[in-house]
């Protein structure tokens, strides 16, 4: 990591992301919120990455909204009506599982295309992965329609609760296709360059979910009162809308990607390499998610009141993350285009610009955590049992965070570049090999109860990192074809 990957490619423009002054910065913003017409194969790194990483974010973050506010209105109902939303919800990380490792398969392709110039071959990659969306989610959604009270018995949820969120998981499990929809055609934008497109769609989809969620369930004005239900109508037309605006984009030329609808032919071969790539995707997920179930449980062992605190830590940790998600995504691009472009040298250079402009910020926000952590806790909670668990989950996991800014950013450029086994298999080690164990054994054979679990995570993803980069530097990655 010297200076020489600051160095300026030959015949680029210098790194730095905009004009000198305040009105250049708000420029590249604005820029970054329009859409870019940037390439990003050639010119500033820095700049890239900046209108990249804007929209990226501002999409996360509405992606996480769709959740919170449908539990937020839900529960006004009653008990019963919130746990069927949270079963539910704990239900679809399967698809969100599958439309995630189809996403990161169809984002390298179509980045790899772009930066190749073969609008043609991003276009197809982009329609065969829609075509593949929709397949997948129907014997989801039939398994939605017609099984949901399996669904719930798997679940071990109570008769009461079965009841009053039959309608709610029905349409949600019934509708997934959106949910695929709004994944995969984002992922076609984000791997073209056009993140402010993402960033549209989900805003659109949450605007409409805002106003229609209150509205649908206790029946405000001319809206009918259809209670959890209706939760789950506004979700799923929120998401549509979403989904209409994407298409409108493709279709009318307004994306890199030229699409047309005699293009939706099934092609069976690009189908089998999206799934082929698409698996280490999907296998990232199940371990990560698998690992954090793990660890909630090994916190459980030492009452309510550390899963509280620690669960409370976590929402807070993840909110923070979200800008470090959007520097990880715009890299996840910007090395598919560059290695499409035949400019592997570019595509390190700009991993690594990233991997430091989010160390850097990671290590700020660890600062301000670790300061701060009983004041920011105690924003959520007062109970004096709870607070002091989150304040360590906060601090401990915070003490590894400029390591995690660099995990983050390693592992999705693997992803960008085609390579998903590569953090597949990083993860299982880190998190199923060493931290599961290593958690169990420091909260259960030391005095440090709660915080071993804690600890574990901050020795785990620092270890993620190291590896990570020991394997990036080795630069396999710049090989793979996909």
């Amino acid at each position: 990591m010297s200076e020489q990957l600051y160095s300026v490619p030959s015949g680029s423009q210098n790194e730095n992301p905009g004009p000198a002054g305040s009105s250049g910065w708000f420029s590249v913003v604005r820029e970054a919120l329009r859409g870019s017409h940037h390439d990003f194969t050639s010119g500033s790194i820095g700049k890239a990455i900046f209108l990249l990483s804007v929209p990226m974010v501002l999409e996360m973050a509405m992606e996480s909204l769709f959740g919170i506010v449908n539990v937020y209105w839900v529960s006004h109902l009653g008990r019963d009506q919130t746990a069927a939303v949270g079963i539910t919800e704990s239900l679809l990380t399967i698809v969100f599982t599958v439309a995630m490792g189809l996403s990161m398969a169809t984002t390298a392709l179509v980045a790899r295309r772009i930066g190749e110039k073969d609008h043609e071959g991003a276009a197809r990659a982009a329609v065969q992965s829609i075509v593949l969306g929709i397949i997948v989610s129907i014997p989801i959604a039939l398994i939605g329609v017609f099984g949901y009270s399996r669904l719930f018995w798997m679940m071990n949820a109570a008769p009461s609760v079965q009841l009053a969120g039959r309608g709610y998981i029905s349409m949600i499990f019934g509708a997934n296709v959106v949910i695929m929809l709004l994944f995969l055609i984002n992922a076609i934008f984000r791997g073209a360059g056009d993140a402010a497109i993402a960033m549209r769609a989900l805003w659109i989809g949450n605007i409409i979910n805002l106003i229609l969620d209150p509205c649908l369930i206790f029946g405000l004005g001319p809206f009918p009162e259809l209670g959890v239900t209706g939760s789950a109508i506004a979700t799923t037309i929120g998401r549509s809308c979403g989904v209409i605006y994407q298409f409108n984009r493709l279709f009318g030329g307004h994306s890199r990607v030229p699409i047309n609808f005699s293009q939706f032919r099934p092609d069976f071969s690009m189908m089998w390499r999206i799934v082929r790539i698409s698996t280490g995707g999907m296998l990232q997920n199940i371990v990560a998610t698998a690992a954090w179930m793990f660890l909630m449980s090994i916190v459980g062992k030492f009452g309510s009141a550390a899963q509280a605190g620690y669960t409370i830590a976590i929402r807070i940790i993840i909110v923070a993350l979200l800008p470090s998600w959007g520097m990880s995504m715009a890299a996840a691009t910007l090395v598919g285009q560059n290695l499409g472009a035949k400019k592997p040298d570019r595509a390190e250079k700009s991993v690594w610009l990233a991997a430091h402009s989010n160390a850097i910020f990671l290590g700020t926000v660890a600062i301000f955590f670790i300061f701060f952590a009983e004041y920011l806790i105690s924003i959520f909670t007062t109970d004096p049992a709870v607070v002091p668990y989150g304040v360590d989950a906060l601090r401990y996991i915070s003490y590894g965070y400029v390591f995690y800014g660099y995990g983050m950013v390693m592992i999705m450029s693997f992803n960008g570049s085609g390579d998903t086994m590569t953090p597949t298999f990083i993860n299982l080690f880190c998190f199923w090999a060493l931290q599961i164990p290593l958690a169990y054994a420091l909260s259960s054979w030391t005095g440090l109860g709660a915080r071993g679990v804690f600890l574990a995570v901050t020795i785990a993803e620092s270890v993620l990192a190291i590896i990570a980069i020991y394997l990036f530097r080795k630069g396999k990655w710049k090989s793979r074809q996909i």
